[in-house]
């Protein structure tokens, strides 16, 4: 992957929940689920203390959405040459698309009032 210059690829910087970061450089044709899978293959030393039993339950999170496996880079349309950061987390499964929409609904009483002094 570090075969072409680095203009031509996107750097990113993920997080993990801990706070701890890391960058690595990807093509924009890279999608989660290869990015999921080359950062568990080369996971950093300093994050030994949470590194995970395999790259299936690792899940980019972009701009607070959960990226799904096939989303590539350059479907997200990231700027190459530059950093973009991401947080990395570990999850068996993707939340439903229409959860946080559900909870919203799902709220019986919500007063849109306030009081004036």
């Amino acid at each position: 992957m570090s075969s072409s210059p680095i203009s031509d690829k996107v750097n990113l910087r993920l997080i993990l929940v801990s706070g701890k970061t890391q960058e690595f450089l990807f093509s924009p044709n890279d999608s989660a689920a290869d990015i999921a899978k080359h950062v568990f293959e080369n996971w950093p030393t300093d994050w030994d203390d949470e590194k995970v039993s395999t790259h299936s339950i690792l899940r980019l999170i972009y701009q607070g959405r959960f990226l799904h496996g096939n989303v590539t880079l350059g479907a997200l349309q990231l700027p190459v040459g530059k950093t973009t950061v991401m947080h990395l987390v570990a999850r068996e499964n993707l939340p439903e698309p229409n959860s946080q929409g559900q909870r919203k609904s799902g709220k019986t009483e919500e007063s849109n009032c306030c009081v004036l002094l």
